[in-house]
Parts: structure tokens; sequence; C-alpha cells
């Protein structure tokens, strides 16, 4: 078994596909009206419109209702990212810090409120 993709679902598509390609710097592709997918090097961020839920799983799932999942993305310079994010206006939760575990951390939310952690590692 393979972890694939993780698909979070909104009401505003162009907006949180706007935030993860400038959050990721990875052009996003778009294989249909209402869908997008953030292609990372082994999984990928999938974004999909609440009408899309509506017309084929209705009430599988709700946009912008999640506070249990957590996003997490290796980044090398998690300061950087955090000098990029802020200076967008981007809702940081925590600043750049370091964890007890070593990792510099980085938490966030996107547009719908979901939690996004940045994370460098130390250097060994």
């Amino acid at each position: 078994m393979k972890l694939a993709s993780v698909r979070v679902v909104t009401r505003d598509i162009d907006g949180m596909v706007e935030f993860y390609q400038r959050l990721s710097g990875i052009e996003p592709v778009r294989p249909a009206v209402g869908f997008a997918e953030i292609r990372f090097g082994g999984a990928t961020l999938a974004i999909s419109s609440e009408d899309l839920i509506k017309l084929f799983n209705a009430g599988a799932a709700t946009a912008a209702a999640n506070r249990s999942a957590i996003l997490e993305f290796e980044v090398k310079d998690v300061d950087a990212v955090f000098e990029r994010m802020n200076a967008s206006g981007t809702n940081i939760v925590m600043p750049t810090t370091l964890m007890p575990w070593g990792n510099r951390s980085l938490l966030l939310r996107d547009p719908d409120g979901n939690l996004v952690n940045l994370f460098s590692r130390p250097k060994r």
C-alpha cells in the first residue's frame, strides 16, 4: 500500500490552490474543473471544490470543518518559509520555534483554517 494523496475540500478552490502554490512553489495541475493537485515527490495534495463532493458524494465531506488533522511538510529552510508566508498575511499560529526533538517548526492556517506544520530537521 502507498499513500497517494490527501484531499482538502474547500468552497474557495482558487484561493486554496493559490495558497498551496505560494507555500510550496509547485505549479498546480488542474485535471478537472473544481479539482487541482499539488504534486510533491512521493505524494499529492489534492484540492477539491465542495461542489464536486456534493455532486458525487453528497454529505461525505464538509469544507472548512476540520479541527483534527495537521498537514505536515518538511522543508529545507523553515525560516525562509516563515518570512514568505508572514509577508503575505498568512495566519501564523506559531512562528518558527525550536522543538524539544530538534526540529524547527512553523504552524500556520490555510485559507479554510486547516492547520499546516512546516518543519526543518536539525543538521547533523
